[in-house]
């Protein structure tokens, strides 16, 4: 059996238990993953709690989970490339808290073997998500990037690719983080009233760029204030605003070379992935109340 955890109605982290389900086979062109940690996100917090439930209806005993890294232990008839005994990290959409998952090969990228299991579970979604809106938003060498929510999760490696591709990176966050931002190359700038002054001051030279992942009105109504073409401000949080905005609503585009792309800039040290906690699966409760608290720093996993 495979401990995975579901819920069975919409409401609060409460509803959340951890079941023993069959584990499932691998069908034409698929692997089996033994899940060693699996990535937990905002947006599995707003699922939990019906908040998507208009565009993506929960079918209960609903699954969560976007992301994870594992162990190939099955593999299906024609695959090639991926054999068991493998390490991986992947993606399996609303499946991933679970200790077994059954996945295309191709939603999988080779893990390092010096990537430690917290960092490989919580690389897929986060990093895929960060890199979709960088390339959306035409961020490269010789920008100036602005980033809302700039030590949570996606933020942290949004900050990092754009430095890397040759951005300067303005960040917003708690003070409590500003020393870690600048760690990672960014100008750090506190939230709350003032915020554009402060952002002009930190770029002298303007901002081309917005990227919002704190969803508040103020990170989007400094975004539009301070860059001049609405079409290089977006937003991947759950804001209804952004329509009067008029900026991007930005979701993930995920592909294998994608991921390979993000666990080779980790290779190179370009890419590092803060754990604030990594929670034993029997916890995702808790898990999730950290994660609504909204003062994490880096990325929560569950682990195995």
């Amino acid at each position: 059996m495979s401990r995975t955890v579901v819920f069975s109605a919409y409401g609060g982290p409460e509803v959340l238990r951890v079941a023993d389900v069959e584990p499932g086979e691998p069908g034409p062109g698929e692997i089996r993953v033994h899940v060693r940690a699996a990535g937990v996100q905002p947006f599995d917090a707003l699922f939990r709690g019906g908040q998507a439930r208009s565009y993506i209806p929960a079918a209960f005993p609903q699954r969560l989970g976007n992301e994870f890294a594992g162990v190939v232990d099955a593999v299906g008839e024609g695959v090639g490339g991926v054999a068991a005994g493998d390490e991986v990290v992947g993606w399996a959409m609303l499946a991933s808290y679970a200790e077994h998952v059954v996945v295309p090969a191709d939603q999988v990228a080779a893990k390092p073997a010096a990537m430690p299991w917290p960092e490989a579970g919580v690389l897929s979604a986060s990093g895929q998500t960060a890199a979709t809106a960088l390339e959306r938003l035409r961020v490269g060498a010789g920008d100036t990037l602005l980033v809302h929510a700039a030590a949570g999760g996606v933020g942290t490696f949004a900050v990092q690719l754009a430095r890397a591709a040759g951005a300067t990176v303005v960040g917003t966050a708690s003070e409590r983080n500003h020393a870690y931002l600048r760690e990672l190359g960014v100008i750090p700038v506190a939230y709350g009233d003032g915020l554009a002054g402060r952002v002009r001051a930190a770029a002298p030279g303007g901002v081309d760029a917005a990227l919002d992942a704190a969803g508040t009105v103020e990170a989007l109504e400094v975004s539009v204030e301070l860059v001049a073409d609405r079409a290089r401000v977006g937003t991947i949080a759950y804001q209804p605003a952004a329509d009067r905005f008029g900026v991007q609503r930005l979701s993930t585009e995920r592909s294998a070379a994608r991921l390979a792309g993000l666990v080779a800039l980790w290779e190179k040290g370009e890419l590092r992935v803060r754990i604030q906690e990594a929670v034993p699966v029997e916890e995702a409760e808790r898990a999730h109340r950290l994660i609504e608290s909204g003062h994490t720093t880096g990325k929560l996993v569950l682990v195995f």
